[in-house]
């Protein structure tokens, strides 16, 4: 993932965003089904925990809900996530540094401030929409300041909202190692993956 065109940022996922996963994910965070996020919290330490395998003291930094969002659902799942799976992993702290603000490109790309606003834009676009959303506000830039921060979201598209906490955070004087999420899709440009090795000889016509 590439911040500020200089930066790469790894980024370590729980799992594909399909399937099982996929449709967990969203029963948990539109339609309230509480009941899945212990198994969800589950996945998502043992993202933070291969992340952080050869190193401690690290902070987990949760990528923040847009009020819109927040208003709609009731609560934030990322954040609720992480507190449960905060559980499974000791020592380890969690810092609310991140804050949403109305982006610099806001007017010239119609932000609205509503959920879902990203939906349907390309990776190009994606990034010019967040450019400047987020930031660290004073009070809490003395806990991520000359730490080590990993991000923490909750499903990696194109990398751009990530991208944009990585800016924020390195601007507040945070040392950004990477980022966790619970899912990761595939870009819209991908190409789709090379099949794998056979395991029997192709049929003849």
């Amino acid at each position: 993932m590439d911040v500020s065109g200089t930066i790469l940022l790894p980024v370590v996922a729980a799992g594909v965003y399909r399937d099982e996963l996929a449709q967990g994910l969203l029963s948990f965070k539109r339609h309230g089904q509480h009941r899945l996020g212990e198994s969800l919290a589950r996945a998502l330490a043992g993202a933070v925990r291969a992340a952080t395998a050869d190193a401690d003291g690290f902070v987990l930094v949760p990528v923040p809900t847009s009020t819109a969002a927040y208003v709609n659902r009731g609560f934030s799942p990322v954040h609720l996530l992480l507190k449960k799976a905060a559980w499974h992993l000791p020592g380890v702290a969690v810092v609310n540094a991140l804050r949403k603000v109305p982006p610099s490109g806001a007017r010239r790309l119609g932000w609205t401030g509503l959920a879902g606003g990203q939906k349907g834009l390309g990776r190009g676009a994606r990034s010019q929409r967040v450019r400047g959303s987020m930031r660290v506000g004073v009070r809490a830039r003395p806990p991520v300041a000359g730490k080590p921060c990993i991000i923490v979201d909750d499903v990696l598209t194109t990398g751009a909202t990530i991208g944009e906490a990585a800016r924020a955070l390195h601007q507040a004087g945070a040392k950004v190692r990477g980022a966790v999420v619970l899912a990761a899709t595939r870009p819209p440009d991908a190409a789709e993956p090379a099949p794998g090795p056979r395991t029997e000889p192709p049929k003849r016509p």
